[in-house]
């Protein structure tokens, strides 16, 4: 078996390596914005690995990835299942792996306490692949931090040089892909199969707050098309008023059109929550479901403090739809999609989010279907 140093010519989606003592670990956020906001949760969501991809070219019949995964193990809830490694073959699903052992962080919701549990590397195999010049990719486990300690083969690997155009991606714990059951399974990375673009995912659960860090990392990443997905986040942490949602937005616009003054920009407001739609945030465990063994979101603000500026969905959607009228005035190339076009009233009562927050396998295909329908078809605001 050869072994292949895993360097940034292998990695799709990643915008920072770190060699670790163990291995190598891929990061969506540079060190630089990493050193600036050394946050719990966003340290954590950065470093899952949604979007991100080993992409090579071989003749090897057998594929080795060893990879040391960090579990999570929330106290009283039902166990997560271990992070799915998509498997590729020229564009087609082959197969589906798991890694077993691994780091594990035991969290206790209730108080917020963690412990650590170090555990060992494990290696994944795929063999019986035919010994002709193919292109592998192997997409990391969208919600579970993985470390890459090898890559073996039995043919020698090369790098594919990259000739799709780049869509870069903004947004919450929905574009990030919780609740989906695989990588290539949450919405942003069926868009991009069905568009034929490469894939940027920088959707962080819990950790879109418009922070100005992220507009400067959208801002110098290279990128063909644009999306941002904005405002339940702000709700969920009760983070701005309206007073100051809307000069954060403008900040956060005006960021990235330094770097990128002419790319296509898609904005799209919050798909429909119903238990945000008019009750403001913070969000919260629903702690009944919690004892009864499950993981539900519960809205604890209070409606009568909107008139002071307390902000709920709806008011977020209103708000954004009048920002990005006045500024697509002097700005041809920046667009505005309602997020209940992508998931409404009607799909809520077919598809209702499992958790009350976020959407499930099925629905994030729904949410991908109709994202491609209305920005990369000919009329739409990515059109080739």
């Amino acid at each position: 078996m050869i072994t292949t140093p895993i360097s940034p010519r292998l990695l799709r989606g990643a915008l920072d390596l770190e060699q670790t003592d163990r291995g190598i670990l891929p990061h969506r956020l540079p060190a630089w914005a990493r050193a600036q906001y050394d946050d719990g949760q966003m340290s954590m969501v950065e470093s899952q690995p949604s979007g991100v991809r080993l992409v090579f070219r071989t003749s090897a019949t057998v594929v080795e990835l060893e990879t040391l995964p960090t579990k999570r193990d929330y106290v009283g809830a039902p166990p997560r299942p271990d992070g799915v490694y998509d498997v590729l073959v020229d564009g087609q699903l082959v197969t589906q792996l798991t890694a077993s052992g691994g780091d594990v962080i035991t969290i206790d919701l209730m108080t917020g306490a963690t412990e650590t549990r170090p555990g060992q590397p494990d290696t994944l195999r795929v063999a019986g692949l035919a010994a002709v010049p193919k292109t592998v990719e192997i997409w990391l486990p969208h919600d579970e931090t993985t470390e890459l300690v090898a890559l073996r083969t039995d043919a020698p690997v090369e790098p594919v040089p990259a000739a799709r155009r780049v869509w870069l991606h903004h947004g919450s714990s929905i574009s990030h892909g919780s609740n989906a059951t695989h990588p290539t399974g949450t919405w942003p990375a069926l868009t991009a199969a069905q568009a034929g673009v490469e894939l940027v995912n920088l959707g962080f659960g819990g950790s879109a707050y418009l922070q100005p860090f992220i507009a400067r990392t959208i801002r110098d990443t290279p990128a063909d098309l644009i999306s941002l997905k904005l405002g339940i986040n702000i709700v969920n942490s009760d983070g701005l008023r309206l007073r100051s949602f809307t000069p954060a937005v403008h900040g956060f616009l005006d960021t990235i059109r330094d770097g990128h003054p002419d790319t296509p920009l898609l904005v799209v407001s919050p798909i429909l929550c119903p238990i945000h739609e008019d009750t403001p945030g913070p969000t919260s465990w629903d702690l009944s479901a919690l004892a009864a063994g499950e993981l539900r979101f519960t809205a604890t603000g209070n409606p009568d403090e909107i008139p002071a500026g307390k902000l709920t969905l709806s008011i977020i959607r209103a708000e954004l739809a009048r920002i990005l009228t006045q500024r697509a005035l002097t700005d041809p190339n920046l667009h505005h999609l309602d997020g209940r076009e992508l998931y409404g009233e009607a799909d809520n009562l077919a598809h209702p989010l499992p958790d009350d927050l976020h959407p499930d396998g099925p629905t994030q295909q729904l949410i991908a279907d109709r994202f491609t329908q209305h920005a990369f078809t000919p009329k739409g605001p990515f059109t080739a």
